[in-house]
């Protein structure tokens, strides 16, 4: 094959930096993948098109043109959402057509639908760059840790959030003004609500939870909390225990099923992933024979162009080579998800109560008459003159136990508020 022709969809952020790549490095690409690609035809708005076509982009507003053209063989959806773009990827795979992702709302929501027509067309879909922009961390999971068995998968996935978090911590601002900060500088929607409620990062957990444990794992499945209820009065404590506060995305393989979730953690600063800082990305791996791994880089922007091109490539290799449609669904078992009531975590708990004796042994009985066995109290700072704040650890304990807790202590008459409660990882 001399040439391989791809068909683009969107020429934003991601779209324009892959016209990029594919122009600045044509020459290595061409020798890396031992055929020359083209871009045959770019899919955006009526309104872009001329732009493109003053720097000699072919542009056109109409899909058809694309998916009806047989030279075209990939086509590299970077429009976003799940409308048109779900009904554009299955008429492509429809037409035979292979394609390439940075879609992760369809892939969490349909991967299903979208594996099984791949696998009925014969074609390869690929999505490094659906989760951690610019990392490699999908294809790994599918074919170099191939040989172990995957139990954890941690990730910082989500940068707006983690660039939020390390601001608290470094300036001890509160989540407005950090929000703001971020928002200006461009790392946040103006309506935030997908990236500060966690609904981003379940997304991306999703897709690497189906991949690390060869399960169907859909978005509807991951348990979800954001960070807007943190404080600095929160990130402070944590520090000042030897933790720092990051949202994290958790899979693991336990006897229960998949625990899938999203929730903001206290993390160890001795842990890998608690260096990772500002708007970059993470995913820790656990398992066997590997033991630990960490991918780490940019998750967002323009160098998620990096993953998007190397899945062109890799088709493209296929095409050349004459064996495409290697890289099928990897989700042959059928897992239970892990209720979030039985998983297992230790827990930070912040309470506002009363300044007087005998409240912290009342405080103890009750966590102990559900269960819950505590690590460590510290008595913090005081609000009121008669009232205190404590900030307690506990050790390991299963969720329920901790909601019970909760109840328990919302009608001790000793305890005024319990201001927060927090994973402890």
């Amino acid at each position: 094959m001399d040439n391989v022709k791809i068909g683009l969809l969107g020429a934003g952020t991601i779209g324009g930096s892959v016209i990029e790549v594919l122009q600045n490095n044509r020459d290595i690409i061409s020798q890396r993948a031992n055929t020359t690609i083209e871009i045959k035809k770019i899919l955006v708005l009526p309104r872009e098109i001329e732009g493109l076509q003053k720097r000699g982009l072919p542009a056109t507003d109409n899909y058809d043109e694309i998916l009806n053209d047989p030279e075209i063989k990939i086509i590299v959806e970077l429009i976003g959402g799940v409308k048109p773009a779900k009904d554009f990827i299955l008429k492509a795979m429809a037409h035979g057509k292979h394609v390439v992702t940075a879609n992760k709302d369809v892939v969490a929501q349909f991967g299903h639908e979208l594996f099984d027509a791949a696998d009925k067309n014969q074609i390869d879909f690929l999505f490094e760059a659906a989760v951690g922009g610019a990392i490699p961390i999908i294809m790994p999971l599918k074919r170099s840790l191939t040989a172990n068995k995957i139990t954890e998968v941690l990730g910082i996935v989500n940068g707006t959030t983690n660039y939020m978090l390390t601001k608290m911590s470094d300036s001890g601002a509160d989540y407005d003004t950090v929000l703001k900060e971020a928002q200006a500088h461009g790392y946040a929607e103006a309506n935030p609500a997908a990236d500060v409620e966690g609904k981003d990062a379940a997304r991306k957990i999703a897709i690497l939870a189906s991949i690390a444990f060869n399960s169907r794992v859909k978005f509807e499945d991951v348990s979800v909390e954001g960070i807007t209820s943190l404080t600095p009065e929160d990130i402070s404590y944590a520090a000042d225990l030897g933790y720092v506060v990051k949202l994290l995305a958790v899979g693991r393989d336990t006897e229960l099923g998949v625990d899938v979730r999203v929730n903001p953690v206290l993390l160890p600063k001795t842990h890998p992933l608690a260096s990772v800082s500002g708007v970059m990305n993470a995913v820790f791996v656990r398992g066997y024979p590997i033991d630990e791994a960490m991918f780490f880089g940019p998750g967002a922007g323009k160098p998620t162009a990096s993953a998007v091109v190397s899945d062109i490539i890799e088709i493209a290799r296929g095409l050349v080579r004459g064996t495409a449609g290697r890289f099928g669904c990897t989700c042959y078992h059928q897992r239970e998800i892990c209720p979030v009531e039985e998983t297992v975590s230790s827990y930070y708990i912040r309470l506002l109560v009363d300044d007087k004796p005998g409240v912290l042994g009342k405080i103890a009985s009750t966590f102990g008459n559900v269960d819950v066995s505590l690590k460590s109290v510290v008595q913090t700072r005081t609000e009121r003159e008669d009232h205190v704040e404590l900030v307690v650890i506990t050790h390991e304990v299963k969720h329920k136990n901790i909601l019970e807790a909760q109840a328990a202590l919302k009608v001790l008459s000793v305890v005024d508020k319990i201001i927060n409660v927090l994973r402890v990882e």
